[in-house]
């Protein structure tokens, strides 16, 4: 089964401390939460294949610059997405901190079987992982495109997955791709879109991602989508996904809508294989700049936030790992005036 999430994440948190099933988050109304999504939506598109040890060192070196949330692969057939094979191995190999939790992707009750096994065969406290997610579309298109199922058939399959993460004490994310334009059908209805997202929350999932999978959202059609769907759906539960292109100008009206978590990828890495012209997420450095002088503290554990530095050569070194230069406009800039200033500020 195919599978495919995309671009760049906003979830909402609660305006008090909460903890789930293990996962506290920083709530206060001016923090905002960052998930680093670089280990698999950034990957599972690049070109070959990628060694075990990079990607291990990749979510290493994210956990030591301060992320508390990161995506660390995926349990789908390595038939349709290659780079997510050996998400298993990852699991065990890496080192775990404190606090920080490591989601992974299940399409189906096969991949959930898969890490069922995998958490039975390597018991520890914490669990190698303690959330998952679930993903369906906005258009029956795009479903078949990616899941080869209509809507309400994706769902259906859906559910007993969720039901039996639950029943394990595993926290469920559900994913809603193509909220504002589908690469087959086109313009979406929000309507859709809010039937789709109160689907995914009576099943139990704590929050569920609106996903503008190719990109082509303005900031007034994001804020009108998300309105239409908290009438169905408590704004709490709700999140937003973006492509590069106009990502920060969505994060900040994401964040004008209360939201106050947002998925971002490290050097802006990632693509998705089954929409046409989608670009990479939003690059991790380009929130973190964006945000540094404004009211909004990012969670972190790098003195109380995520260091925008180390996440600026992280991006340089994936980057150069995977043969391609790093997207993020300021880490860019940033490694720019690092390289002038070791130069005696010569050019």
């Amino acid at each position: 089964m195919r599978s495919t999430l995309s671009r760049s994440l906003f979830r909402v948190t609660r305006p008090y401390l909460s903890s789930t099933r293990g996962r506290t988050y920083a709530t206060e109304s001016n923090v905002v939460n960052i998930v680093e999504v670089g280990p698999r939506d950034g990957l599972q598109n690049e070109k070959g294949i990628i060694p075990p040890e990079v990607k291990v060192e990749l979510i290493n070196r994210l956990a030591e610059a301060g992320a508390l949330n990161i995506e660390a692969g995926s349990f789908v057939s390595p038939k349709w997405v290659p780079q997510m094979a050996g998400t298993a191995d990852i699991l065990t190999r890496i080192e775990k901190r404190p606090n920080v939790h490591y989601a992974v992707l299940v399409p189906n009750k096969r991949g959930l079987d898969d890490l069922f096994g995998l958490l039975d065969k390597h018991p520890s406290q914490p669990p190698l992982t303690d959330e998952v997610s679930i993903f369906t579309a906005a258009t029956d298109a795009f479903t078949r495109a990616n899941l080869n199922t209509t809507i309400t058939e994706s769902l259906s399959k859906l559910e007993p997955v969720a039901r039996a993460a639950l029943d394990r004490g595993i926290r469920v994310r559900g994913y809603v791709s193509v909220v504002i334009a589908c690469p087959y059908s086109g313009r979406v209805e929000a309507e859709k879109v809010r039937e789709v997202a109160k689907a995914l929350a009576d099943m139990g999932c704590y929050e569920i991602s609106l996903g503008d999978t190719v990109g082509q959202g303005t900031p007034d059609q994001v804020g009108d989508m998300i309105e239409e769907v908290k009438k169905s759906v408590p704004v709490q539960k709700l999140a937003f996904h973006d492509t590069y292109g106009t990502a920060v100008a969505n994060v900040l009206r994401a964040l004008s809508h209360g939201i106050r978590t947002i998925d971002s990828s490290v050097g802006g890495l990632g693509g998705c294989p089954y929409s046409p012209g989608a670009t990479g997420n939003v690059a991790t450095e380009d929130v973190l700049y964006a945000l540094k002088h404004s009211s909004y503290k990012i969670a972190g554990s790098s003195g109380g936030t995520i260091d925008l530095d180390k996440m600026v050569e992280i991006g340089w070194w994936i980057s150069e790992r995977l043969g391609k230069e790093s997207v993020s406009r300021a880490g860019r800039a940033i490694q720019a005036r690092k390289r002038r200033e070791e130069g005696g500020g010569k050019l």
